[in-house]
């Protein structure tokens, strides 16, 4: 934890302004097996996020003019995920007592859940979803993103909302089962689509 907190000390000397961390633990709460998993093995669930949520907010710290993301990270390991289930088990907790003022939440597929939690999240926060999957190369239509985000807005406003590709390209050298190329239109779907529901 020190280390981590010094490193986002030297980041802001550095001047950044943005920086993001990544929550696989927080995924791993999501999922009701590995949930389970922690059960059997002696340890509590909801003990295990407190013990984060604790861990991460000491590493933010109080920066003025600096914003800190959470990245719930799903796995994307040559494609692969690593949880699955709706956000509802960590959502109060996640979204009302961690330091973060933005998250990335996976939403690509049906492992992912509804967006109902998302009436979790403060009015101070906003939430980027991350509806273009990473993991194949299938482009997604507009109309469905465009679709997506205004279920969304039934339990969030549009203006606290952005988009986004679900996780990096790659999270090892591997890499996933999609092309540069790919990428490149994915990317520029996030790009159109925004651009068409919010404008500018």
């Amino acid at each position: 934890m020190d280390l981590s907190r010094r490193e986002v000390e030297e980041l802001i000397r550095l001047g950044c302004t943005y920086i993001q961390i990544d929550g696989p633990t927080y995924a791993s709460l999501i999922d009701p097996q590995i949930r389970e998993g922690f059960r059997q093995r002696g340890s509590d669930p909801d003990q295990i996020i407190d013990a984060c949520i604790e861990m991460d907010n000491a590493i933010v710290g109080r920066h003025p003019g600096v914003t800190f993301a959470l990245h719930i990270c799903r796995g994307n390991f040559r494609s692969r995920f690593l949880a699955s289930g709706g956000y509802d088990p960590i959502a109060a907790k996640i979204f009302r007592k961690t330091s973060f003022q933005r998250f990335l939440l996976e939403y690509d597929d049906h492992r992912s859940g509804n967006f109902e939690p998302l009436r979790q999240v403060p009015e101070d926060r906003t939430v980027v979803l991350g509806l273009v999957t990473t993991k194949k190369p299938l482009l997604e239509s507009m109309e469905d993103l465009k679709r997506r985000v205004a279920e969304a807005t039934r339990h969030m406003p549009l203006e606290r909302l952005a988009l986004s590709p679900q996780c990096g390209f790659a999270s090892a050298m591997e890499g996933n089962e999609i092309s540069p190329e790919d990428q490149r239109r994915k990317l520029r779907r996030v790009a159109e689509t925004a651009r068409a529901v919010w404008g500018g």
